[in-house]
């Protein structure tokens, strides 16, 4: 995958509340100086002529930008507030693996940053203004002081698309559907190849190992405990080619490791360096978290998350589990109609580089129906739903093979819902749908 480490920084930096913030004070720093400059210059250019520039004096000017720059941090504390309710909301309601949605919203920082930029321009501009009245070494920067009225207006449309936006991602609704489209856009990026296209590796002919593949090789251990992000292939398949190595991968992404675990098997042994070792090491990028950024299981377990949440005990609300199945049968509908990359790996030679952990669609169906099924099987319209849900992905699907695994899944559900349910009327309804 191209850019994985760059995608990884990227990923870092948008799920982070400093990044777009930062960026926004120092373009709020370069505007400063930039009009500053202007009003030194003595060029006001056609604002002048229409009457739009500030005319008042260095007092009035004063208190301009002070009223200004207090209002605007004043909101700003109170933006922030806002948002470390909403997340508290959104860690308790849906999960606190779902905090890194919120983290990410791009709406969010925008409004912090316009904040923060309008009060450091305020304070930047203030610090210029000389004398008092009419005195003849006063300096008034008259566009300076125009701009910052346009960006306290700004920052009061900013204010109000703040309450309605706090107000919407908080919303079952907004989150699952933020979810479910983190979903598709793992399955397309993870998933190139449409069934019926490309394919190319798929009809590449298997190899088998060398003979003394499993006396002959060196286990490479991770040097720190955490989730495997992604796994930077095409730096991979360079070195195996490179080295004229055979790798084979004994984790994929999203699964925890533990320090000193064998992240992967290297044939032969002989060729491993010190050098070597450490590029190899670093196309494994561990983190705290789990990411969508190569873990197509993970969007999938947050609409999972949120559907127990809404079936437990204590908050029982089976139309919110639904919408999540419903989601979940779009997703799975989509991933059917995809081509599954083979584990094996060659080179521009036909040469087997790589042996990755594949993920299977036997584990994403398992993924996803598991856990519903075993907490929902009391819940009758949950039941249903989860029938329908895989009748709908057994449509797309293009094996018998894919459809033995659905058809299983739904013998369970079957099974589990005539043991949890008392109710004849409920069991002839169910049998009626299976």
């Amino acid at each position: 995958m191209k850019n994985v480490k760059l995608g990884k920084l990227w990923d870092s930096l948008h799920s982070s509340y400093w990044f777009l913030p930062t960026i926004f004070a120092f373009l709020a720093i370069a505007i400063a100086f930039t009009m500053l400059w202007l009003d030194r210059a003595g060029y006001y250019g056609p604002i002048e002529e229409w009457g739009l520039i500030y005319s008042g004096g260095s007092n009035g000017a004063r208190e301009v930008l002070s009223a200004v720059s207090s209002s605007t941090i004043g909101v700003t504390g109170t933006v922030f507030s806002i948002t470390i309710v909403a997340l508290q909301l959104a860690a308790s309601n849906f999960g606190p693996r779902l905090l890194r949605n919120f983290m990410r919203d791009t709406g969010n920082q925008i409004v912090l940053g316009t904040f923060i930029g309008t009060f450091i321009y305020s304070l930047l501009v203030l610090r210029t203004i000389r004398g008092d009245g009419d005195d003849y070494d006063s300096f008034v920067p008259q566009l300076s002081v125009t701009v910052g009225l346009l960006l306290a207006i700004a920052s009061i449309g900013v204010l109000i698309y703040f309450i309605h936006h706090a107000s919407t991602i908080i919303q079952v609704s907004h989150v699952i559907a933020e979810t479910s489209a983190d979903l598709d856009s793992a399955i397309d990026r993870l998933f190139p190849e449409k069934i019926g296209q490309g394919a190319s590796e798929l009809k590449q002919p298997v190899k088998e190992l060398p003979a003394d593949f499993d006396s002959n090789v060196y286990g490479l251990k991770a040097k720190r405990n955490g989730y495997l992000q992604a796994i930077d292939n095409e730096e991979l398949m360079k070195f195996a080619g490179e080295q004229d190595l055979l790798l084979r991968l004994n984790y994929r992404p999203g699964q925890f490791i533990v320090k000193g675990s064998e992240l992967m098997m290297v044939y032969p042994r002989e060729r491993i360096e010190r050098k070597l070792l450490k590029k190899l090491n670093d196309a494994f990028i561990l983190g705290k978290e789990r990411t969508e950024q190569q873990d197509v299981e993970f969007p999938i377990e947050q609409l999972v998350e949120i559907a127990l949440r809404a079936i437990s005990p204590g908050i029982n609300d089976p139309f919110t589990a639904i919408r999540c199945i419903d989601s979940l049968s779009a997703g799975l509908s989509h991933l059917a109609q995809r081509n599954f990359p083979s584990s094996y790996r060659y080179d521009d030679h036909k040469n087997l580089r790589v042996i990755a952990e594949q993920v299977t669609f036997a584990g994403l169906i398992d993924t996803a129906f598991n856990q519903i099924r075993q907490y929902g099987k009391s819940d009758v319209a949950v039941t249903i739903r989860l029938l329908d849900a895989i009748a709908t992905v057994a449509r797309y699907t293009s094996t018998p093979q894919e459809r033995e695994i659905l058809l299983r899944h739904a013998e369970m559900i079957r099974r589990n819902s005539q043991q949890a349910i008392s109710e004849e009327l409920d069991k002839k309804i169910l049998r009626s749908v299976t």
